[in-house]
């Protein structure tokens, strides 16, 4: 799995993770978006997902 530089990279370079970020609420877009700089595969992008949701910081 390759790593990219940040957020916007890698949904711009992986379909699979434009896709799995396309169905998260909008919310929770914008608050990935904040963050850019730390995600760079999808794994780490579900990650963060999961984070925010166990933290009740997203829905």
């Amino acid at each position: 799995m390759e790593h990219y530089l940040c957020l916007t990279d890698l949904l711009d370079q992986d379909l699979s993770a434009y896709e799995y970020f396309q169905t998260l609420p909008p919310a929770v877009q914008t608050a990935l978006r904040r963050e850019d700089g730390g995600i760079g595969t999808l794994d780490e992008l579900q990650a963060r997902v999961a984070h925010l949701q166990d933290s009740h910081l997203i829905g």
